[in-house]
């Protein structure tokens, strides 16, 4: 990917995480309150791994929160659990 693709795909999941602040969807990373910058700052500078996103809704079925959650952290934690 060049680099001007990779600046448009920030520039993008930037644009839509506004949209949900906007909106007043909170959004977190791995548990902390986040901005949009903040959570597009946090997918540029890791390197390994990513981040899943984790939807919840209310009731009528509208997001009402919006969660980064690093995979890589996830994985060894899932292990460590698994070898006790």
């Amino acid at each position: 990917m060049e680099i001007s693709d990779t600046t448009d795909v920030y520039k993008s999941l930037y644009s839509e995480l506004e949209d949900y602040e906007k909106r007043g969807i909170s959004m977190s990373v791995d548990g902390y309150p986040a901005s949009p910058l903040q959570i597009v700052q946090a997918h540029m500078i890791h390197e390994q791994g990513s981040y899943m996103r984790d939807y919840v809704l209310d009731p009528q079925g509208y997001i009402e929160s919006l969660a980064f959650v690093e995979l890589n952290q996830n994985y060894h934690y899932m292990n460590e659990q698994t070898e006790l």
